[in-house]
């Protein structure tokens, strides 16, 4: 009696993963945090390229990062401005990013996925 290939298949499809090593995971939860929020959005977008992601959630943190730009550069368009929200606004664009960046492949969220 010949075995069955299909019995020792997963029932579903494995999802893919965003990260190969835990080495791989610091470096992509670095890229907001060291590119102080100008990258914020790379991760998503290669997330969704490898199908980690749908491709809506790497637009939604494309357009969050364009409007968190355009919203601190309006609020201080001056050099010399002293007022902190636009700091805070990058601050928490940057831990926004980073924090979800290291979310990627964790199973138990499913937004997005």
């Amino acid at each position: 009696m010949a075995s069955n290939p299909y019995f020792n298949q997963p029932l579903t499809p494995t999802r893919p993963r965003m990260f190969n090593s835990t080495i791989a995971k610091v470096m992509w939860t670095m890229v907001p945090i060291v590119t102080l929020g100008l990258a914020a959005a790379v991760p998503f977008v290669v997330a969704a390229v490898k199908g980690v992601v749908k491709p809506w959630l790497a637009v939604v943190y494309v357009a969050g990062e364009v409007a968190v730009f355009s919203i601190a550069i309006s609020i201080s368009p001056d050099p010399d401005s002293t007022s902190p929200v636009p700091g805070f606004l990058m601050v928490l664009l940057i831990i926004t990013a980073a924090t979800h960046t290291a979310l990627l492949d964790n199973d138990k969220i499913s937004v997005g996925k």
